[in-house]
């Protein structure tokens, strides 16, 4: 068995989640960009690749995450090995576990859309408006796999399912326009349903944060995101109010980099 998670902390609790179920024991990959955000064109070819290794390097140039080395973002590697172990062992599995926000569908549209080959062995686990206990005994509907206690994944795996032939044959075209209409901003309707919208489609909301009084760029970015029902990752942001400052309507003082390095005034 092989699990996919779209997340960083999606491992640690799906590391619990088989400590709790040897049943669920298996090889646990994550797919590591946010293909929420960014060009999609030619996205599995090298020059689609590179393009969007570049871009995100433009993005976290001179900010929290510029020391990221976007080399080590290497989606295709992880593609081969799943691949490689289809191919080598025709028992294994694939799970796919996804929650309902913008950033695992994506992702779950970037790697089943190459997946129609092993269709049977593919299985996802879509948290799509399901309720689930949290720590403090209350029921919720979580956006992220990692908000999710280990304990309550022993009654989610029962939602596991394969991947019908018909989603393998509507998904992947639908991916393909959308990665074809070259916008920046995925956005998620429902279900897994993603439409999209320009590159500054966060712009009018970030600007309703920047006041009469300097304040730090980090300050701005962590209203926005407490305080918007559709956000996206903090690194995109601030790459945008770098954007929106370049505007004479604004004034900064402090250096122009780490979000917490300066700050901004609207005049």
């Amino acid at each position: 068995m092989i699990h996919i998670v779209f997340n960083q902390p999606d491992i640690a609790v799906l590391q619990q989640v088989i400590a709790l179920d040897n049943s669920l024991e298996g090889t646990i990959l994550q797919i590591k960009d946010d293909y929420a955000v960014g060009p999609l064109i030619n996205c599995y070819q090298d020059d689609g690749i590179a393009m969007r290794k570049a871009w995100w390097q433009m993005v976290v140039e001179g900010g929290d995450y510029a020391h990221t080395n976007q080399n080590e973002v290497d989606d295709e590697a992880t593609f081969i090995e799943i691949k490689n172990a289809l191919e080598q062992n025709t028992a294994e599995i694939l799970w796919l576990w996804v929650a309902q926000n913008k950033h695992d569908v994506s992702g779950y549209y970037w790697l089943m859309s190459r997946l129609k080959e092993w269709q049977g062995s593919i299985h996802i686990l879509y948290l799509n408006n399901l309720p689930f206990i949290n720590e403090k005994g209350h029921l919720f509907y979580p956006e992220w796999i990692s908000q999710i206690q280990p304990s309550e994944f022993l009654k989610a795996k029962k939602l596991a399912r394969v991947i019908t032939p018909s989603e393998f044959e509507i998904d992947p075209d639908e991916w393909l326009k959308i990665c074809n209409e070259n916008k920046y901003v995925r956005l998620l309707e429902g279900g897994k349903k993603l439409t999209q919208a320009n590159v500054d489609f966060y712009d009018e909301a970030l600007i309703n944060y920047i006041t009469k009084d300097f304040q730090k760029a980090s300050k701005i970015i962590t209203t926005f995101l407490n305080k918007e029902k559709v956000t996206t990752g903090d690194a995109f942001l601030l790459w945008r109010l770098k954007q929106i400052i370049t505007n004479t309507n604004y004034e900064t003082q402090g250096v122009v980099g780490k979000m917490k390095d300066f700050e901004i005034i609207a005049l």
